[in-house]
């Protein structure tokens, strides 16, 4: 066998369980080999009953004493049975496995390892691996990977592929110089990828995620680095000339520009008319006025003759770039043809915007990924803007530019990144800051609450939709069983439309509906037909909502610091009052109260940003990744931020020695392609 051999060649995958695995990305055996776990366990003794705590996983040896039962609940099917060891009675539970019910007879014996909680005296047990003795005996005695799942691909599926496949990481040439292996102490990156799946220590563990974390940004900078060794400016033949247009624009707007606002527009036309190609990141914390700015060079770049296109990452987001464009329109400060270009248009509609696109009546094109179709045509493309950049595919930015011929690049991301840091994430771009927030908003008020004010916390936010106003309410998982103890999406939007009035209208949200019911939900909302928006972390970068007041996180505790300040921003966009309360679980402890107590304290994402850069550390070992930086599958810019410093040392140590170090990092990377599965060619436009 080889690193390259189809997933196919390992004993046991059919057709359909190599469909199952390419829902994880896994094709080659090498893709096996880099899926990493997210976590490891290592078994608890098995305990009675009687004392089994609530919270947490542990294992039971325990009798079936009920037959199994189906049940449905919000539109699932649960099936139940009861246990018992003789010293207390529990209740196991699996949700959306009916087909189990005919395995669990009355008087047969299981291990059950589960989330345990405790109603009373009955412990329950949720979603419960069921454990031979053999599999019991090897996890007390070992780290076990815990790998991402998808429903077709089972743990114990990825654990037996992985033992066929780790002897070939024998194979696995080393292609980094011994003095950067012995100055910054890696493994070997054969040896690292087999400790990452079969580690003998926790040491172990953690020294062989440090070798892959810096094997991520060593390959992302290392391509960035290249990128920036070529020609320092591309010629562009869009040379824009529209400051009367961008003042024109900015003029007419209800408010004046911040100090960092007029920064960054003065930025973007001096770029944009210095007769080269410019590619600036346009990083604003949520809220400062980022859409202001790129209308104001959309204007400049309209005024000039040229045609500038806006890709959003939602249709929600992008009728709402075009709504706001076609009141800019109307009043003759903006563009005299926008255009609307998204997936869910009539075949007519799409047909009408895409000629009128093509024959260059249309001057502002705003859309989804459907203006990136082959079939869509920009003549004299001067600019591109791409709002909440992390959204999208390295792919499908370099489509939307291949669209024109070297046009002027605007990307803007709300996630605030400590500036140390984004030098050196964005070593290739130029960056314009926009650390400011309009004079007119009221700041957002924070309160830092436990589960016992959940009560209280429900009649302010009927208070403030008594007023008029809407609220958010975030819940860390879609549906009961994946983590016990935490709230749900669904059990929570039912609990409120079983306890509240009929005339509170409360809907819900979240990443496993389809693309079309997500946007009819926002749609809803944004309109006002919704008062109580019930959804996970997917409205974090959303449609502008001014009239969303309250915004309730429950079990805060389970995110990051960044994350929380993203979400946070959904409120506190209009004239009224905004609220934010974070709410812990049961089980979170003294230092989740101090670290959320720093939301409480300030509505600054990029102070925020670096105390949650000084609070996590290497010991955060699989911590929660920051969204909006998708360029790294396990690396963590915060909790990695020493390893990705010292990274960065290295290439400039390489490259010091001129065009030679080029040369040489070209062959590293060349070399790398045999055992890498990262590839960030073009991670940057």
């Amino acid at each position: 066998m080889k690193l390259t051999d189809d997933i196919k060649t390992l004993k046991g995958v059919g057709e359909k369980t190599a469909q199952a695995l390419a829902g994880l990305g896994i094709y080659s055996i090498n893709d096996l080999l880099h899926h990493f776990p997210r976590t490891y366990e290592r078994l608890p003794e098995i305990g009675r009953i009687a004392d089994t705590p609530s919270g947490g996983r542990h294992c039971v040896d325990a009798v079936v004493s009920s037959a199994p039962v189906v049940f449905r609940r919000g539109g699932r099917q649960i099936l139940q049975f009861s246990v018992s060891d003789g010293s207390g009675e529990g209740k196991v539970s699996f949700f959306g496995m009916p087909y189990l019910k005919n395995r669990f007879r009355p008087g047969s014996r299981y291990i059950f390892y589960a989330y345990t909680s405790r109603k009373g005296t009955v412990l329950s047990l949720a979603q419960p691996r069921i454990l031979s003795r053999a599999e019991y005996e090897d996890g007390i005695r070992r780290l076990s990977p815990v790998y991402p799942l998808t429903a077709d691909v089972t743990m114990s599926l990825l654990r037996k592929l992985m033992d066929q496949a780790l002897p070939l990481t024998a194979l696995m040439g080393e292609y980094l110089p011994a003095e950067v292996m012995e100055r910054l102490k890696l493994m070997p990156v054969g040896e690292a990828i087999r400790c990452m799946h079969a580690p003998e220590s926790e040491e172990q563990a953690a020294l062989a995620r440090r070798r892959m974390v810096f094997e991520e940004f060593f390959l992302f900078l290392a391509r960035m680095e290249l990128l920036k060794s070529g020609p320092e400016k591309k010629a562009s033949g869009h040379v824009i000339s529209g400051r009367e247009a961008a003042d024109g624009f900015t003029a007419s707007l209800p408010y004046d520009l911040t100090g960092a606002q007029e920064r960054a527009v003065n930025d973007i036309l001096s770029d944009m008319g210095s007769g080269y190609v410019m590619n600036r990141l346009l990083q604003g914390d949520v809220g400062s006025g980022k859409t202001a700015v790129a209308f104001s060079a959309a204007a400049a770049v309209i005024a000039s003759g040229e045609r500038c296109a806006v890709m959003a990452p939602t249709e929600v987001l992008a009728r709402q770039h075009y709504e706001d464009a076609l009141r800019y329109c109307e009043a003759g400060v903006l563009c005299t043809h926008p255009v609307l270009l998204t997936g869910s248009l009539k075949a007519s509609e799409k047909k009408r915007i895409k000629e009128e696109t093509e024959k260059g009546e249309a001057d502002l094109i705003i859309g989804t990924h459907a203006i990136i179709q082959e079939d869509v045509h920009i003549p004299g493309l001067g600019l591109i803007v791409t709002d909440e950049q992390h959204r999208f595919g390295v792919a499908q930015r370099m489509s939307l530019a291949d669209k024109g011929e070297e046009p002027h690049v605007l990307v803007m991301s709300a996630t605030p990144i400590p500036r140390t840091l984004a030098l050196i994430l964005y070593g290739d771009m130029d960056v314009s800051v926009i650390d400011e927030k309009p004079a007119e908003r009221l700041p957002v008020k924070n309160a830092v609450v436990d589960d016992s004010f959940r009560v209280k916390n429900l009649q302010f936010i009927l208070k403030r939709i008594s007023e008029g106003r809407q609220a958010y309410i975030i819940c860390p998982q879609v549906e009961e069983g994946v983590s016990e103890g935490l709230c749900n999406v669904e059990d929570y939007t039912a609990m409120l439309r079983e306890k509240l009035p009929p005339a509170i209208r409360v809907d819900m949200l979240h990443g496993k509906m389809k693309p079309a019911e997500k946007n009819e939900v926002m749609e809803r909302f944004a309109s006002g037909k919704t008062d109580i928006l019930v959804s996970t972390t997917v409205v974090e970068v959303g449609v502008n909502v001014p009239n969303a007041v309250v915004m309730m996180v429950e079990n805060a505790e389970r995110f990051g610091l960044s994350q929380l300040h993203q979400l946070r921003g959904r409120v506190g966009r209009g004239e009224h009052q905004s609220y934010c309360i974070f709410v812990t679980g049961e089980n979170a402890g003294k230092d989740s109260l101090e670290r959320l107590n720093i939301l409480k304290e300030s509505n600054d994402g990029f102070r925020i940003a670096e105390e949650d850069l000084k609070q996590r550390g290497p010991g955060d070992f699989f911590g929660s990744r920051q969204s909006g930086l998708p360029y790294f599958e396990m690396a963590d810019i915060y909790a990695d931020s020493a390893l990705l410093t010292e990274t960065k040392q290295c290439l400039s140590g390489i490259l010091s020695a001129g065009a030679e170090g080029v040369e040489k990092l070209k062959k590293l990377l060349a070399e790398s392609s045999d055992v890498s599965c990262h590839d960030f060619h073009g991670i940057c436009l």
